[in-house]
């Protein structure tokens, strides 16, 4: 059995599409940046391989591998292209994946949690030879960031999550801590079908969205970024949300960086605090301010100085929380 095929708007893109060449242009700088792309096949046991993880990953053996974690929206060379020179030049190696059902990557099974989303990409780490690495993840990436650093406390050495807000539970929707009172409701923001719920979803998570967002570019995005896997990802947000309880939640041991938008209306600044909280003194809440959920692009370069500082500094250095 052959490894699952690659999304069909990736075989079909239009040389016409402004998405499109976007999404070269990005796939370009991260060639330019040293890394190569691979798809790793990953058998469930049996030899047959079930799931492919398409990773971007250093042309060279890695001296400092750093974990990048993307979130929901498009793959992942869209969201950290930003930040690739700056950790480069910092001296660390990017790992770039995309998570199941975003990018390249996909499964033929119907697991459909974040713990299997952290084995997936342990097992893909595996393949590429890192045993050891620092791990950042944005939103969704930080939930299966943080469930990697709890399975496997040996490898994950220090985490930076994002706007991640793995200490809600089901019932913050309900009680209104959130802009959608459901789960369905909340597939149907973050998975938009239509240009009016991109626009949504964009003025939601930035504090300065842009202004024109014309419905024909619109479109184009969602035939080239959002059309595949619509019904996977819905799951993956069913699973994520559906009986979640902080009571449950484990306790991760590694030195944590919490960054968060001041304006986040997604995953409002109160889950900061509540897993600052969980985490107790081995974890740091860094603020940004005037930034939204969206603060990875809205504010990337504070970000990255942070996220940078945070891995090159001492480990017995105390974690004092701050504002930028």
């Amino acid at each position: 059995m052959p490894p699952p095929p690659p999304p069909a708007a990736a075989r079909g893109r239009s040389i016409l599409s402004f998405a499109a060449a976007r999404d070269r242009c990005f796939s370009r700088r991260f060639l330019k940046a040293g890394l190569r792309p691979l798809a790793i096949p990953i058998p469930a046991g049996c030899g047959d391989a079930d799931t492919t993880v398409h990773v971007w990953v250093p042309a060279n053996p890695p001296r400092n591998p750093l974990l990048l974690l993307h979130g929901f929206g498009a793959s992942a060379t869209w969201q950290w292209a930003p930040y690739l020179h700056p950790l480069i030049a910092a001296g660390f190696d990017p790992i770039v994946p995309d998570l199941l059902f975003f990018g390249a990557s996909c499964t033929r099974l119907a697991d459909r949690s974040d713990a299997f989303q952290a084995r997936s990409i342990k097992a893909a780490m595996d393949a590429i030879g890192v045993t050891r690495f620092g791990l950042v993840g944005v939103s969704y990436g930080g939930f299966v960031g943080y469930r990697l650093a709890a399975m496997y406390p040996d490898a994950v050495e220090r985490v930076v999550l994002v706007c991640a807000g793995v200490c809600l539970e089901e019932k913050d929707l309900a009680e209104g801590l959130f802009p959608v009172a459901g789960v369905g409701e909340a597939a149907a923001l973050l998975v938009p079908r239509r240009p009016e719920e991109v626009r949504r979803l964009v003025r939601l998570t930035f504090v300065r969205p842009p202004c024109i967002m014309p419905s024909c570019f619109l479109w184009d995005y969602i035939k080239v970024m959002g059309s595949d896997y619509i019904q996977e990802k819905t799951e993956l947000l069913y699973a994520l949300i559906n009986e979640r309880q902080l009571s449950t939640l484990p306790k991760i041991s590694q030195p944590t960086l919490i960054v968060w938008g001041e304006k986040d209306r997604v995953f409002p600044m109160e889950l900061a605090h509540r897993l600052k909280r969980h985490l107790g003194e081995n974890s740091r809440l860094v603020v940004i301010r005037n930034a939204g959920h969206a603060v990875n692009l809205e504010k990337p370069k504070d970000v990255c100085r942070s996220i940078i500082e945070f891995f090159q500094e001492p480990v017995i250095e105390a974690l004092n929380d701050e504002k930028v």
